[in-house]
Parts: structure tokens; sequence; C-alpha cells
């Protein structure tokens, strides 16, 4: 391989192999500029490189640029596939489509100068040799989402190629209250210890590692002084998961129950020893499926709870309803004490620190998506407003409210956070997000909320499937090898081997059509009468028949054996 680099970008003489190759003729090598080497990987026959070929300043992070992946692109790196059989060329051709969907991963943010995978606190507690450490070397390899991809380069001690990047969210913007001129950030930071989409990756594993955990902070700086403050959310932590059979709402099936008390046990030691004391505020339904598993969470967190944990169960639902989120106050209420003891970070003008954040809320509902964003918001702007007194911005009577502007656009960065991390894990925008964005419930996100509702259930049981083998590949949870692979598709047999549900869904449309037809003949003859209820039965008896098999007519993972 080689590179060159320039100011703040990199371009690649795009030829990888060993060898350079002989040439009979003169050819013109094609040159592209890249502002960055992702990582590679390693299929059955080939290496690919993935490339950052489009990028956008987004903002800065305590002073340095952070840039958004606005293209990425795979290259291959060698010319192996060409002497593979014709099953590995086959297979092969199978996991390069899964790069192509990994190409459109959505949030990935970078940073040449700063580490973004950590908070402001834990980069000012790094000690003054790990500050001397490449960025990949002090990045938390929770947040680190190419941190599998960077391991061939990382053996081959190409540190000056690696680039840490992160999946989540940067939202920032900058107002005046009176002649003091704020700059407010909100950084979203994905776990990659039990990465996926949201009806595949549910609950935790078998370490304590839960889906769609993040870590949210929020940040403000202001004359110097710079006030920060970290929130995390994350799947309820047991051993529990949804199996995708085509119903909106498919059953929550908790597993291995004997091991639910060790598996929170390790969540929240892990919990503990990152962020310190922790109030788990749990926002699902008392009632159903969600009241079983809520349930299961605080009876087990009975024997979790202590001085440093604390569980809290807020019924969102019953409590707030689909409207009545000023409800949200008397959370607050019960969280305030912990709040107000664990505080937050403020470093001063020279960049010391005068207090330190001693604790973390951790929230969830079953996605930890739109509930979950929702509080969130809540407690960032009762936190806010506290810093902002703490600087003498806000006077005891003053509120983030009482400045129009500056309350819209806190609205917006959050509401844009939260959309982001839900496109991530769901494939759409937050649901609840008209109140976050202005502070009540409309028409139009009411509206928003049920086509957003549709197309998840359309994404979770139709694409969603691809996309989980996608992140897999890219996380080296599978590693390939001529003994593993996914199972071919021409060995499906059976209903697998011909299940379509567009096609079934056009069988039942054009079924009811039918029937519709014939019933308006039935005056003129009877036996269209018969013939309609033909139709209808036809129709509804496809209809029971993709219910019952629902789990085959899904666009499910293929992956299999995983590497941890």
């Amino acid at each position: 391989m080689i590179f060159v680099f320039l100011p703040a970008l990199i371009i690649l003489f795009p030829y990888c192999s060993d060898e350079i190759p002989h040439c009979s003729s003169l050819r013109v090598p094609k040159i592209r500029t890249i502002f960055g080497v992702v990582g590679m990987l390693k299929l059955l026959a080939g290496s690919y490189l993935l490339l950052i070929t489009e990028r956008e300043c987004v903002g800065s992070y305590l002073g340095h640029p952070i840039f958004k992946i606005s293209s990425m692109k795979v290259f291959p790196c060698d010319q192996s596939i060409k002497n593979s059989s014709e099953e590995q060329k086959k297979m092969e051709t199978e996991f390069y489509r899964l790069l192509n969907v990994a190409e459109k991963t959505p949030g990935l943010y970078f940073s040449y100068n700063v580490n973004i995978t950590l908070s402001a606190q834990r980069l000012h507690d790094l000690g003054d040799e790990s500050k001397l450490l490449p960025l990949w070397r002090q990045a938390d390899p929770r947040f680190l989402w190419n941190n599998y991809m960077m391991e061939v380069l990382i053996d081959n001690k190409l540190d000056p190629y690696l680039l840490p990047v992160v999946q989540g969210s940067f939202q920032n913007f900058q107002a005046a209250i009176g002649k003091d001129i704020l700059n407010v950030m909100l950084i979203a930071r994905r776990c990659t210890r039990r990465n996926g989409t949201r009806m595949w990756r549910r609950g935790a594993d078998s370490d304590g590692y839960v889906a769609n955990f993040v870590e949210t902070e929020q940040i403000v700086q202001l004359n110097g002084h710079t006030a920060s403050f970290v929130q995390v959310r994350g799947s309820i932590p047991l051993l529990w998961d949804q199996i995708v059979d085509l119903t909106y709402k498919p059953k929550f099936e908790i597993v291995r129950l004997e091991e639910a008390s060790r598996v929170v046990d390790r969540h929240f030691l892990d919990l503990r020893k990152k962020y310190g004391n922790v109030v788990a505020v749990d926002l699902v339904n008392k009632h159903g499926g969600e009241g079983r598993l809520c349930e299961k969470f605080g009876n087990t967190m009975q024997h979790v709870a202590n001085n440093d944990v604390r569980y809290l169960h807020f019924d969102f639902h019953r409590i707030c309803g689909h409207v009545h989120f000023e409800r949200l106050s008397i959370l607050y209420d019960q969280i305030e004490d912990f709040l107000i003891k664990n505080r937050y970070l403020l470093l001063n003008e020279k960049g010391e620190k005068v207090e330190g954040q001693l604790g973390v809320v951790r929230t969830n509902c079953i996605d930890c998506l739109d509930r979950t964003n929702v509080t969130q918001s809540m407690i960032g702007r009762k936190m806010l407003e506290f810093q902002l007194r703490r600087l003498g911005v806000f006077d005891a009577e003053e509120n983030i409210s009482t400045h129009p502007n500056f309350d819209e656009s806190f609205k917006v960065l959050w509401a844009n956070h939260g959309d982001d991390v839900s496109i991530q894990y769901s494939g759409t925008p937050a649901l609840k997000g008209d109140f976050v964005r202005y502070g009540k419930r409309t028409i139009q996100g009411v509206l928003n909320d049920g086509w957003n509702a549709l197309m998840r259930y359309y994404l979770n049981n139709f694409r969603d499937g691809t996309k989980q083998d996608a992140i897999d590949l890219m996380q080296g949870h599978y590693i390939l090898s001529v003994s593993r692979s996914m199972t071919p598709t021409s060995q499906a047999g059976g209903i697998e081997a011909i299940a379509s549900f567009p096609l079934a869904l056009l069988l039942i449309l054009t079924g009811f059509f039918l029937a519709t037809i014939s019933l308006g003949r039935v005056r003129n003859d009877l036996w269209n009468l018969l013939f309609s209820i033909m139709w209808a039965s036809m129709s509804l008896a496809i209809a029971a028949f993709v219910k019952a098999n629902g789990r085959v007519f899904c666009n499910r993972p293929r992956l299999h054996q995983p590497r941890r």
C-alpha cells in the first residue's frame, strides 16, 4: 500500500496487492482523493479497504474540528478471487454485497486531532503519558466503531493511518444570552459490544452488554469555561428477545431465567466502574409483555440495588399518555436529589477541574428510543439550567424557556439527536419527536409517528436481517473462513425456497379484488356469489398461512457462529 499524507487529507494510490503487476502496455493509474482509512476486512478470498471519500465538518469538540463521513467506499486490495473456485466466488459475491450495505452506515464521525470516543471528563482525566499515545490507543473500545477493521493495520504498525470512528450523533448550536455567547453541543456514542438493529438485537448478552447502549454527552462552553453532563441509555439488561414473525409486536421471550441476576449484576458493575453511582430509570409499561419484563427487571434489581445503584420505575404511558409529557416533572422530582448530589463536570478558564460528575442516569424503555429521548431531553434541560446558573448566565428565576430563541435551538438539538439514534437502530426517525422539537404534540407529529411505526414494521421484517449481517461482519462478530459461510440461498428447501412476502401480499390483494368484482355482479348471476366466497376464502387462507409461517417470510440474518 502506498499512501501520501497532505494537510487534513490523504491521497491513496489505489493499488493494494503484495506485488506490482507487470504490464505490457502503458496505463495511467486512477488517483482518488480520500480523507481517511476506516479499516480493512478480509472475506473468503480477498481483502477490502474501507476509505472515506467524502466528509463534512459539523463543528468542533473541545476546540478540535469534528467531521461526519458523507461517503465511504470499499475497494478490493488483491486479485485472489480470480484463482478461487466457483463456489468461493459465489459466496464472496454474497459477502461483498454486505460490504455495499455497510458503505451506507449512517452517523459516522471522526476527528484527526481529538479522541471523540471519550467524554470531556475522561479526556481531562487522562494521564500525560496516555495523551501522547496515538488516538486509537487512547480510545474507549466500546465506542470505537472500526475497532475490528483496524486490527490488520495495527498488526502492521501503521499507526499514522489509524483513524478512530464513532457511530452516533453530533449536534451543536451557538446562542447569545445578553452579552454571553454560548456554544452547546450534544454527542451520542453508540456501543459496539451488542450492536445491531431493533428487532434483531434485544436485551443483554451473557457478559451484561446490552443492545442500543448509547452514551450521550451534553456540553456547554462559555468564556473559557466548559461544563459537561453525561447520560446513558440501554436495553433492559436481561436475556430476552423478540422473534420477528410478521406480527406488529412479536412476543417478548425471556430466556435462561437462572442467569438473570448474574447478567444484571455484571451490567451494573461495569456501569459503576465507568460512571460511578447509577440511577436506573425504567419507563416500560406495567402490563402486557412489557409488564413481564418490567416485573423481572424490578425483582432482579432488588438484589443489585445498594448505596451506589438505585432502581426507579416510571410508567411513562400510564402517567404521560400520548400528549401530557409535562408530567415528566413527577419523574424529575424523584431523581432531583441524585442529580444534585452527583453533579456534572466543570472546568474553569485554565482547564482545571472545579468539580466532576460522580454518577449517571441510565434510562430505558423497550427500544430505548422514543420515551427515552423525551426523558433524557428533560433531564438535559434541567442540568443545563443548573450549569448556566452556576456560570452566572441565569439568575435564580431564569430558565431556558424564558429565552425563546435559545429554547427553540435546544429543542431542535435534542430532536435531531433522537432522530439520529433512532435511524441507526430502527431505520426511522424517533416517535414523539414533535414534543421534543416543539414542546407539544401536534397533528402532523401524530401522523408522522403512524407512518414511522409502519416503516419500522416493514424494515424490521424485510430489510434489517441483511443489515444485521453487515453489522456483524463489520464489527468482527463473525469471522469468515472456507468452513464458515452463510446458508446458501440455493440450498433453501420447501416453503423457504418460494417464500416471498411481496408475492403473498400480491396474491391476497388480488383475491380480495376479484372477490369485490364478483360481489358487484351477484345481481346478474348468482354464480358470482360463489366466486366471491371462493376468492375471499383464498385470500384469508393465504393471510393465515403467512401469519403462521411469519418467520419464513422475514428477512432473517444468515450469519452464524459468532466470534464473541
